[in-house]
C-alpha cells in the first residue's frame, strides 16, 4: 500500500473494543493510518466504561471527540479490516487486508477487564502499524 490505509474496527455493537480502537489508533497512528469503527448492530452509545478508560487513561473524551456508534454501511469501505473477536462476519465490506484480534466483550465485567481489553488492542496496534509501515 502506497497511501494511508483507511483502517475500519468492526465488532457487533460499536459501543465498546472498536470504538476505543478507533478512539487509540486517531490519537497514536493517525500517521501511519486513518481510522474509523462501525457495527453490525449498533448500540445507541459508546459504553461508558470505555469513555472512561480512554478518558482516564489518555486525556480524550470520546464523545465529546465527535466519536458515535455508526453501522458497518454507514463508513467508507476500508483498505484493511479488523474483527475485533465477537464472530463478527462482515461478507459485505471489501478490504485488501483482513484481521481478526479476538477480542473477549469486557462489558459488564468491571474495569479490569476493560483495561486488559486496551492493553491487548494497544499491543495490537503497535503490531498493525509495523505491519502497514514494512508494506510502504
Amino acid at each position: 500500500m502506497k497511501k494511508k490505509p483507511l483502517v475500519a474496527f468492526v465488532c457487533t455493537h460499536n459501543s465498546c473494543r472498536s470504538q476505543m480502537a478507533e478512539a487509540l489508533a486517531k490519537l497514536q497512528y493517525s500517521d501511519v493510518f486513518d481510522s474509523c469503527s462501525a457495527g453490525t448492530e449498533i448500540r445507541n452509545r459508546i459504553n461508558p466504561d470505555a469513555v472512561q478508560l480512554i478518558r482516564e487513561r489518555y486525556g480524550v473524551d470520546m464523545e465529546k471527540n465527535g466519536q458515535f456508534n455508526k453501522r458497518i454501511t454507514d463508513i467508507p469501505s476500508p483498505d484493511i479490516l479488523v474483527t475485533m473477536g465477537c464472530g463478527v462476519s462482515c461478507p459485505a465490506v471489501k478490504a485488501q487486508w483482513k484481521e481478526d484480534w479476538g477480542l473477549d466483550d469486557p462489558t459488564g465485567k468491571g474495569m479490569a477487564a476493560f483495561a486488559a481489553t486496551l492493553d491487548i488492542i494497544e499491543k495490537k496496534m503497535r503490531e498493525l502499524a509495523e505491519k502497514i509501515l514494512q508494506t510502504r
